[in-house]
This record gives structure tokens, sequence and C-alpha cells, in this order.
């Protein structure tokens, strides 16, 4: 089977000669430590030999930095707090060595005996067994004696040194690969982003092989019967970007004060909202009018329901707002709305241009509307509004699954990566409409004809994982 590391690479036409180094002609070559589904994408963005940042599945915002090298300058590599500079930038090469400080130093296992806490840091390029790496699909970066290169004794503090140690699976071995101008900013959602939250996170869950609640069809016909997959994303509708966007900042975007009118379950200001960041249809739209701003270096997501901005974006007004930790996924207070009804964050439920197309995975679960539910919320959403108390109705948070029966293959690469999600992460229901309308980010990049595709879907082709307690509200 091919992995999505692979795939990349000879899309690439990158030669299997090549691909060798990386251990992926082979699937038993470096087979995967048995962990929950890491980054696979984001590992294949390696093959594209770009810039890019490597990022602890521990704390997102935290780097492997060769600040005490240099060009030329060998030294130990360590953690540190992602700043995007070039002390943080390597490129993985098509011959297994992954580059620093303009391809001049190299990845490097010191001492050439891979044994467990072996220094691994920056030394010049030579090609040697020492300095060949290759990916697995949980995000592990494997060297010499096939082992990890991990974070000493499971820290993520700053400093901590970053040696090769046996491969046991911990998330201070697995890694992300961030492109290099991913904290650019971004208004149509083009811009490369680690998975929020922890593998163990609800989000994150792989849960194609979950039991199906026993009130699956009932549910499944309250959400929409006679519904088709709707993508509520693309390119541009009714001059607009089509979808939910979001900006992306620095930590030292200036913070703007905003006023809620639900206040009481909102976070309060200052956000940090650029001036012209993108709203949710457009500035003139009448819609939900949703703000999202991700801060890129402190890993954080600032989401507005309503949102208006006042003297040119000096302030803003907004209806709720909430500020989530994209690094620990820590819940809402019960009973609290958010940007969402569901009073879940939206960020992590979108559909992706870089993570669909780019990167050619989604590891995480959708978000997707209702058309009616019930005013009741199960974990881990924390809000509804719905439209009764009957058992017949979906609460809010409930996970719909498409059904592992229904064949994908005869859709594209793009839809098979959208329902291929569906089928292993499935969507969590966070707000009432139109039933079965999956969100997604604008991009000018997207395929619309294509992703129209997806309509072929229907809602007789889900299930819904069983739930837990319904929570009334209020």
């Amino acid at each position: 089977m091919r992995t999505p590391l692979m795939r990349a690479m000879l899309a690439l036409g990158i030669a299997c000669s090549s691909l060798l180094a990386f251990g992926a002609c082979s699937d038993s070559a470096h087979p995967s430590a048995p962990t929950a589904p890491g980054a696979v994408g984001d590992l294949a963005l390696a093959a594209a030999g770009k810039p890019m940042h490597l990022t602890s599945q521990m704390v997102a915002t935290q780097c492997i930095d060769g600040a005490q090298a240099g060009a030329g300058q060998p030294d130990t590599l360590q953690l540190w707090t992602c700043k995007g500079n070039e002390s943080q930038t390597f490129t993985w090469m098509a011959d297994g060595t992954i580059r620093a400080f303009g391809g001049t130093m190299c990845l490097d296992v010191f001492g050439n005996h891979g044994s467990d806490g072996d220094p691994v840091g920056l030394w010049m390029c030579h090609g040697g067994i020492n300095q060949r790496w290759t990916a697995t699909s949980n995000g592990e970066i494997r060297g010499v004696n096939g082992k990890c290169v991990d974070a000493r004794a499971g820290s993520s503090a700053n400093g901590t040194r970053i040696i090769l140690w046996s491969c046991h699976g911990g998330d201070n071995q697995r890694w992300n690969t961030v492109a290099d101008d991913a904290t650019s900013t971004s208004g149509d959602g083009s811009t490369q982003l680690p998975r929020p939250f922890p593998a163990s996170n609800p989000w994150n869950q792989d849960i194609s092989a979950a039991p199906v609640d026993p009130g699956s069809s009932t549910l499944i016909a309250s959400c929409g019967a006679g519904r088709v997959l709707h993508p509520d994303f693309g390119t541009v509708w009714n001059g607009a970007p089509n979808g939910i966007p979001y900006v992306v900042v620095h930590g030292t975007q200036a913070k703007v004060p905003v006023s809620f009118r639900y206040a009481s379950e909102s976070d309060p200001g200052p956000y940090p909202i650029p001036a012209d960041a993108p709203i949710q249809g457009g500035p003139n739209a009448t819609g939900d009018r949703h703000v999202i701003v991700i801060d890129a270096d402190n890993w954080k997501a600032y989401e507005l329901f309503g949102a208006y901005p006042q003297n040119g974006g000096a302030s803003w007004t907004a209806a709720s707002g909430a500020i989530f930790d994209l690094s620990t996924g820590a819940l809402r207070p019960a009973g609290w709305t958010s940007a969402d009804a569901a009073g879940l964050p939206i960020f992590p439920g979108l559909v992706r241009y870089d993570e669909a197309v780019v990167a050619g995975a989604i590891q995480h679960a959708l978000r997707m509307s209702c058309d009616h539910t019930r005013n009741g919320y199960i974990y881990p959403a924390r809000h509804a509004a719905g439209d009764g108390t009957s058992t017949s109705l979906p609460p809010m948070g409930m996970r719909v699954r498409l059904k592992a029966s229904v064949d994908i293959s005869h859709f594209s690469h793009t839809n098979q990566v959208i329902l291929r999600a569906l089928q292993h992460y499935g969507a969590f229901v966070a707000d009432e409409g139109v039933g079965f309308m999956i969100s997604g980010a604008p991009d000018s990049r997207w395929n619309d004809s294509d992703l129209h595709e997806l309509q072929q879907i229907t809602a007789s082709d889900f299930e819904v994982v069983k739930m837990g307690t319904v929570t009334p509200y209020p």
C-alpha cells in the first residue's frame, strides 16, 4: 500500500530508487509503532523538498531548533518555542537527508553508532548512514538502526535536547511538518498549519470501529432525510469567498477590544484581530459573519460569531466569542456557547485545502449541521440551541460517520481524502441549518465542479456513532 509520503513523492516524479532512502517502496521497511494516527499528511510535505519547521506533537508551538549550530558550525539540536527563523527551518531531500542553513548542514546522529541517547544535531552534509532519515505514517522520524528522533525524557520545555532513542510511539517521538510560510497572514485558508489538539482529543480520534447508536436511523432522518452531502466551501459564492475563512497572525499582532452581546458566555477581549480580517460571507454579509484568527506563535484560536468591525477595525462587536488553546483542547465551561451553537471550536473541524490537497490527508473530525436538533448536548459539545426534547432529535455534539460500506473509489483523490476522513473521524453536529452541510475554508485553488461530486453521497450513507449521556439545555 502506498503511504501519503510515497504518493506525494511519486507525484513529484521521484523514482523508487530515491524512495528507498525513505523506506517508502516497501511497506515493511519501517513499520509504524502501534499508536493513534499521527501526521501522515504533514510528513508528506517533506517530499516536496520545501522549507519546513518540525513541530512536536506534544506541544504544537515547540520546534526542533538548531540555534546553537550554524552554517559550518556543528552542534546539537534542542526544542524551542517556534519562531519561524533560519535555525528552525529544514528541507527534507529525496536522498533522505534533512538539511538546514542553506543546505550546508544536515541532521546527524553524532558518533554514528545509533545507540539510545546519541545526540542528534547538525553536521556538515556528507550523506552517510547517520544523516539519512525516513518518515513513518504516525509522524516518527527514524534514523540509524531504525531508532527515532526523540525529545529527551518526554520534556517539551525550551532547551530539551534532541536525541536518538528506541521507538516507542510516544508523542515526544512524533513530529509534524509545517511549511515555512505558516505564520504569514492569509485570508483564504491556504496557510499550512499543524493539526490542533493532542492525538487523544476527541477531534483526532479514529472512530471507524466504534459501535453504531441504536437510534441511528431515526437520528439520521431527523438530521436531514433525503439530504445530500453538501460542501459548504469552495472558491467564490455570491461574490464572496465560499466558506468560513480564517487569518493566521504572529504573537506580535496588536490586540483590539471586542464587545459581546452574550458577554456572560464569551471570553473577554482584547483579541488579536487585524483590521482587514476576513469575515464569513464578506464585509456586507448578513449571515453568521464568523471571524477566526489563529495565533500561530501562541497556538490559540480566537473565534467570533456575528462580528462587525468598528472604527476601521480599531475595535469589534460580536454576538459571542471564544478563545481556544489549540495545544490542550480545553473545553468551554458546561452550558457555554462559543462562536458555534454547540460551544465547540470551529477551526479544528474545517476542511482545509492545505490538508485535503497539499498534504493529502485529513486526520480529524469535521463540522456539520442538521435540519433539526435537540435542546441538549453530548461530550465534547457544551451548548445547545435545539427545537425540543424528543429523543428522535440529534443533540449537539452527535458524531455522524460515513458508512464503511460506501464505495468511494470512483471519486477524485481530493474527494476521497474528505470522504475517508468522514469514515475514520466522522463529523460533529455543531450547528442547526441545512442537514449534512460540511464546513470548510474558502480557497481560490478549490475545484468547485469536483467538490460538487460529493453530493452523490446521501444521508442514508451515514450512521450515528454510539452516543453518551445527553445533557439537557438549559
